[in-house]
């Protein structure tokens, strides 16, 4: 049985990610230990002051956290992140997250999650630390 590449994994993962899909995620690229996503700011993801609510971009670099992280294979869950906010994105913005493997261990990896609008700003800087399971994304059954 030939192996999943990376891209398999994530759209493995997205097929029932429904919050990832009604925050607009396109993924633009997969590679082993990386993922680069693109979304566009929604009038209904603002918050009080009329910028992207902070939740919003935790989710999508908790997005690409999560598809680099289990691009090997791997079942891969979060066992602590943490988010700063350097710049605010508005309505109509199109925001990139990418996602950089910092470290990758037989149980534990860290990830650097940069996020940045169209004019190359950054938007969010998030770092995720994962717990390596020892199941696959695409159980072997349906592989």
């Amino acid at each position: 049985m030939e192996t999943p590449s990376p891209m398999d994994n994530v759209q493995h993962m997205m097929k029932e990610d429904y919050f990832s899909q009604w925050l607009g995620i396109e993924v633009l690229e997969v590679k082993a230990g990386s993922c680069k996503l693109a979304m566009t700011v929604r009038r209904e993801m603002l918050n009080g002051f009329g910028i992207l609510h902070g939740g919003v971009s935790f989710s999508l670099a908790d997005s690409a956290f999560a598809f680099a992280s289990n691009s090997h294979g791997r079942l891969s869950v979060a066992l602590n992140n943490s988010i700063t906010y350097p710049k605010a994105a508005k309505e109509g913005d199109t925001i990139y997250a990418e996602a950089i493997e910092l470290t990758l261990g037989y149980k534990t990896a860290t990830y650097d999650v940069v996020i940045r609008n169209q004019q190359d700003e950054e938007i969010a800087l998030f770092r995720g630390v994962v717990y390596r399971t020892s199941k696959t994304v695409i159980p072997e059954s349906t592989a």
